[in-house]
């Protein structure tokens, strides 16, 4: 989560193989989890929204539901419930407030109260669905003087609860001094390393996983130190990643049931990020390769950026990759104004990709290009996107082909991308805002074969898929 905008202030006759390559091995524990999930993050729709649909969520292909952040927090705009003020709306709100903590307790008065969190967790496993909470141990609301006296109690008073630097503004985001101990947009840093805060942070996580959390997103992970980042003068270690991620246990609590856990941090790619340290203690989000991917989108061009690099350290097996997230929808609208048939074109390419554990950002419902917050109600269901049956047909796929190699094929004028799983199966891409002829090296056998979403036929022979493709449209073919 970055606050800091918002806090202040033709025929293709050729065509070009490439074969995807690793990073290098890692040992995080999510090895010995499925690699072939995907999860829908459910932003900013409430728990009871989530768990009526939870039905639909599972029957679309998602493993897991992430959910917006649980925790006690800040009530700004009079508690209004809009994603965001806007002029014309008399309801109020921003959708940022729920990233601003004050306390670490489950519920708050924009997603819903413990029962509803527990009810939802309950139908997600009903439906063999896993529930994702967001969580945020690195600062509190931006008033510091919101915290609630529990928490403020828990560390045994208000000036404990921050670092040293805590309220020094951070003016050099590489500077891992200032990035790991100092406020960012305005959101005061929590002294991580504080036993009696780790203690207390612990038990909130335990208290999800109770009530029947599976995994965690760590926002703003890249802001809490690594064991070789300069310490705080507050702190003796910084252990506060042993304690989150089960390796170790403060005061004997430990997490709870960590071996059926799926973490992983928001480590936003950039200089001086120890990207390479994260990705091997937790999974991490490849936020370049989202960038790449947006790239090439907008510019029409599969081969405007390498797309078979996933642009990181870590191995691919431990990397959350996403086509948009709800930092670039929001924060800059950096990726708003994208069509939504151009969105589920990058979404086919990620699901069909071996690597990676995808991420849906499911849009606000009513949203357009010109209007990004659409209905604008915090709590509500996002639009139907995220149950397009191209996205559906993209999930299933990358559930059949696990394990099956794969091989990216470009047209040669970077019109449309092909995906082969092993001569299993392979999937058929777009780029273009208009009909295209293809003539692709593939790996499936000879024969015909019909897209089940729209019925589209396409013809291999000796090695060579051919036929025609839709605007911004995906295809799902399988060697049955």
């Amino acid at each position: 989560m970055k606050f800091t905008s918002l806090f202040l202030s033709a025929a293709v006759l050729g065509s070009l193989t490439l074969n995807s390559c690793s990073s290098k091995d890692n040992v995080a524990a999510e090895e010995k989890l499925p690699q072939d999930e995907v999860i829908l993050h459910a932003w900013s729709w409430s728990f009871d929204t989530i768990a009526a649909n939870m039905r639909q969520i599972a029957e679309a292909g998602y493993d897991y539901v992430q959910t917006s952040p649980a925790q006690a927090c800040f009530v700004g705009d009079n508690g209004g419930v809009a994603l965001f003020s806007v002029e014309g709306d008399s309801v109020m709100g921003k959708w940022y407030y729920y990233y601003q903590p004050t306390d670490w307790t489950v519920g708050n008065y924009m997603l819903g109260d413990r029962d509803a969190f527990k009810a939802m967790c309950d139908s997600a496993n009903n439906y063999g669905v896993r529930v994702i909470v967001d969580v945020l141990p690195n600062h509190t609301a931006v008033d510091h003087t919101a915290v609630l006296p529990g928490l403020d109690n828990a560390v045994g008073g208000h000036e404990n609860l921050f670092h040293a630097n805590g309220f020094t503004d951070i003016t050099d985001y590489n500077d891992r001094m200032q990035c790991t101990t100092g406020k960012m947009g305005g959101l005061p840093d929590v002294n991580t390393e504080n036993p009696d805060f780790q203690y207390y942070y612990m038990k909130y996580v335990n208290d999800l996983i109770a009530l029947g959390a599976r995994g965690f997103r760590y926002d703003t992970a890249k802001h809490i130190g690594l064991p070789s980042d300069p310490l705080d003068p507050k702190a003796e270690q910084n252990d506060f990643w042993d304690i989150a991620l089960g390796h170790k246990d403060i005061r004997g609590l430990s997490l709870s049931m960590p071996d059926s856990l799926f973490i992983y941090g928001e480590v936003l790619q950039d200089r001086n990020v120890k990207e390479d340290e994260y990705g091997e203690i937790m999974s991490v989000t490849a936020s370049n390769y989202g960038h790449e991917l947006r790239k090439a989108l907008t510019e029409n061009n599969a081969t405007a950026t390498d797309l078979v690099d996933w642009h990181h350290k870590a191995d691919p097996s431990h990397l959350v990759t996403w086509v948009e997230s709800h930092d670039t929808y929001c924060n800059q609208h950096e990726s708003a104004d994208i069509p939504d048939d151009v969105i589920r074109a990058g979404w086919v390419l990620l699901a069909s990709r071996q690597g990676g554990r995808p991420l849906f950002f499911s849009r606000p419902a009513g949203s357009t290009r010109e209007n990004y917050w659409g209905n604008n109600r915090i709590g509500a269901r996002g639009n139907d996107e995220f149950f397009h049956p191209e996205v559906v047909a993209a999930n299933e796929f990358r559930h059949r082909m696990t394990g099956e190699p794969e091989k990216m094929v470009f047209a040669a004028d970077g019109s449309a991308v092909e995906i082969n799983r092993g001569d299993r199966g392979a999937s058929l891409i777009s780029f273009v805002p208009e009909e295209v002829e293809i003539s692709l090296a593939t790996t499936l056998p000879d024969g015909q074969y019909t897209d089940k979403v729209h019925n589209a036929t396409f013809t291999v022979k000796n090695n060579t898929i051919s036929g025609r493709l839709s605007p911004h449209a995906s295809y799902i073919l399988y060697a049955e």
